[in-house]
């Protein structure tokens, strides 16, 4: 007969076995978990050890902003700008202010005690600075190949996020609209981009900042543009009225910086410009100042220039 002082006994040894197998089990997890906890990333300034899924994170491009957006993962500090209309939430108080999109606020930023950071081309003298205070990335696009630099920067976020299957599936219908639009411009004709500041006009073409029109769009160029990357090569109304374009894509920079101005469309509203194939046809494209001068290649700012050009087209 088993007594009740011998039943009590092998119940409480059975309970401690459970309570240690629990006890293991939680450690080892804990150890995987400790193991997996920080991604390796390459990029513009080096190589950085960033933890997984950090808690609090500071972006000065608003490309990545963008991209961190379209996958629902919460930024914490941005810097004060003239967000377009789909990032018009960060320019609220839910959101420290951590400078402006060329001069960081070191006391801000020291204050929020950042897990990441995540700079942009224009605040990259600080990367130093920035270093010192968080994990710090620079996800500038490469000027010289922006679309596959563009698509690595945003697999990157996925992977620090855990958010790789998700990112796939977006760049995967982002590739089919792609391939959609460029079967469009086959037969749409040439194209001119041309930005608006101060009055004054700036010509891009293939391989410069807005090079995504004729470099993964494929609309031919109207001409052969001297640009590289970030600047344009200045030109008139009677260089626009030579080149004769048959799609026009007018970008307004004082409505991006948010200065006082007279806004792209009075600037080309004379009888040079009025006389090309892109005015005639109603192929004059305007597209959105901040969207592409501001933002650039962020997941879901890249879908709205390619359905911008898409439409321009169409």
């Amino acid at each position: 007969m088993i007594t009740k002082s011998r039943l009590l006994a092998g119940t409480a040894l059975v309970s401690l076995l459970a309570l240690s197998a629990c006890s293991t089990e939680a450690a080892e997890a804990d150890a995987d978990s400790t193991s997996d906890s920080t991604v390796t990333v390459e990029h513009t300034q080096g190589s950085t050890d960033v933890p997984v899924n950090p808690e609090t994170v500071y972006t000065f491009d608003l490309g990545a902003l963008d991209t961190l957006d379209a996958l629902d993962i919460d930024v914490d500090g941005v810097p004060a700008a003239n967000f377009p209309e789909s990032l018009s939430k960060y320019g609220s108080d839910d959101y420290a202010k951590i400078g402006s999109m060329k001069e960081p606020d070191f006391e801000a930023i020291n204050a929020g005690a950042p897990d990441l950071i995540i700079m942009s081309g224009r605040t990259a003298d600080y990367y130093d600075e920035f270093s010192k205070i968080a994990p710090t990335i620079n996800l500038s696009t490469d000027a010289a190949d922006p679309w596959n630099s563009f698509i690595s920067n945003t697999e990157i976020i996925g992977e620090i996020f855990g958010k790789e299957a998700e990112v796939e599936d977006k760049l995967a219908a982002l590739d089919a609209k792609v391939e959609e639009t460029k079967a469009t411009a086959a037969d749409a004709g040439n194209g001119l981009i041309i930005m608006t500041s101060g009055g004054e006009l700036t010509a891009y073409g293939a391989g410069s900042r807005f090079g995504l029109v004729h470099d993964v769009l494929g609309v031919a160029t109207a001409a052969d543009i001297k640009s590289e990357a970030q600047h344009g090569e200045r030109v008139g109304f009677e260089y626009i009225a030579e080149k004769n374009p048959d799609n026009l894509f007018v970008i307004d920079r004082d409505v991006a910086v948010g200065n006082a101005g007279e806004v792209a469309s009075a600037v080309l509203d004379n009888e040079l410009v009025q006389g090309t194939e892109a005015a005639r046809n109603d192929r004059i494209t305007m597209l959105d100042s901040s969207s592409w001068y501001l933002v650039g290649y962020g997941l879901n700012n890249v879908d709205a220039m390619v359905s911008a050009v898409q439409d321009g087209i169409s």
